[in-house]
């Protein structure tokens, strides 16, 4: 495919997400003037530039000071505990500002990262994304989301929901198998009512069928009408529970509007591993069925390069591609839950039409299938109307 003719600021014979035919696209002082069908082909494979809803760049590029590789997510989790010890603010500026600049050179324009909090006081990595998303507006637009497990932030949760309030965040808890669960998220819910607050949970991140964390969220947003402002992440255990119990979850999930963020990455990393032998289950989330029912499903990067995941780069369409290949997914029929989708769920547009920012990622490819094929695809990341450049930086 030869690369798009360039004619006064357009763009001709392109193909894009979600339409049939192929298109002209017109820009002028950074926004579409003129987007229509086109009598030409040839001109790439276009759509929406990336929002990725679920990071963790507190923990990012430290998987080169993991002691092994891990175990479970327990055994993650205790690697990462202990790397904190390392966690000044040079060392966490360095490692999130390489994963903000990777990500924006791929495409993403939207970012949600969780940050661990265990304390009554705002930890040092919130203080430091939170100056970086400051930095980096406009470039990836960038959220923080406090990660606190469930039992603590029963205790600690006034003091943690007033910060995050103060800042513009999200309020988020790691919900797995606790005792007196439907008080404890009673609490939860309190807290983000008192306070105004979005939720977005960690939840059921394993493969115990008993592991049913998800349906206590699923019925305290419905309790509350809280459509739309709760999102619940992995959801690894509907993989393994009675089916129709599963469908009768999402069918209430879909009804109280309840999100769902599936992560192929660190959970097919994690889920069912062990030393010397080949994982059968892979941890990933009902994709067919959570839509099918009415759920908003996202795929976001989740860990990258660290202990729970020692690979990515920051490159939520190359997870969309791992989530095709092991969702099977039609690779056409979902691009919105990498763009669209999670835009919407943090307040966000990106779609492209007329009068919109010339804000779109350019494949050197035939449509979604072709790029997805080759992964040596070249890709142009468009801001307002300008190229944005190749990522250069800490190859790490």
């Amino acid at each position: 495919m030869n690369a798009p003719q360039i004619q006064g600021g357009t763009l001709t014979g392109l193909s894009l997400a979600g339409r049939d035919g192929t298109w002209d696209l017109t820009h002028q002082d950074g926004r579409i003037v003129v987007l229509r069908p086109s009598t030409t082909t040839g001109g790439g494979f276009v759509m929406p530039r990336l929002a990725d809803i679920h990071v963790h760049l507190d923990k990012t590029f430290t998987a080169c000071r993991m002691p092994h590789r891990a175990q479970s997510l327990f055994d993650a989790i205790d690697m990462m505990a202990a790397d904190t010890a390392n966690w000044t603010v040079d060392d966490l500026k360095k490692r999130a500002e390489t994963g903000l600049a990777r990500a924006y050179a791929h495409g993403t324009a939207l970012m949600r990262s969780h940050v661990d909090w265990h304390g009554k006081e705002a930890p040092l990595a919130w203080s430091v994304l939170s100056d970086m998303a400051r930095q980096w507006r406009g470039r990836v637009d960038l959220q923080l989301a406090s990660l606190t497990p469930l039992d603590d932030l029963v205790e600690i949760g006034a003091s943690v929901a007033r910060t995050v309030r103060e800042d513009g965040g999200v309020l988020g808890a790691f919900v797995y198998r606790n005792e007196d669960l439907c008080q404890k998220i009673r609490t939860v819910f309190d807290l983000a009512e008192k306070h105004g607050l979005d939720l977005d949970f960690h939840v059921d991140e394993g493969l115990e069928p008993e592991a049913c964390g998800i349906d206590t969220i699923i019925a305290e947003t419905a309790r509350r009408s809280m459509a739309g402002h709760v999102l619940c992440g992995h959801g690894c255990a509907l993989a393994v529970r009675d089916p129709d119990e599963v469908r009768l979850v999402l069918e209430k999930g879909a009804e109280a509007g309840v999100g769902l963020t599936v992560l192929p990455g660190a959970n097919s990393y994690l889920q069912d591993g062990g030393p010397g032998r080949t994982p059968r289950l892979r941890g990933l989330a009902p994709l067919h069925e959570a839509r099918a029912a009415g759920i908003p499903v996202m795929i976001g990067s989740d860990n990258v390069r660290d202990g729970f995941y020692p690979y990515g780069d920051y490159d939520l369409w190359d997870v969309y591609r791992l989530a095709v290949q092991n969702g099977h997914l039609p690779h056409h029929d979902w691009l919105e839950s990498i763009s669209a989708g999670p835009a919407r769920w943090m307040g966000r547009d990106l779609g492209l039409r007329e009068g919109a920012p010339a804000s779109f990622i350019r494949f050197d490819a035939r449509g979604p299938g072709d790029a997805l094929s080759r992964a040596g695809a070249r890709r142009e990341v468009w801001q307002n109307g300008r190229l944005i450049p190749e990522f250069q930086g800490d190859d790490r």
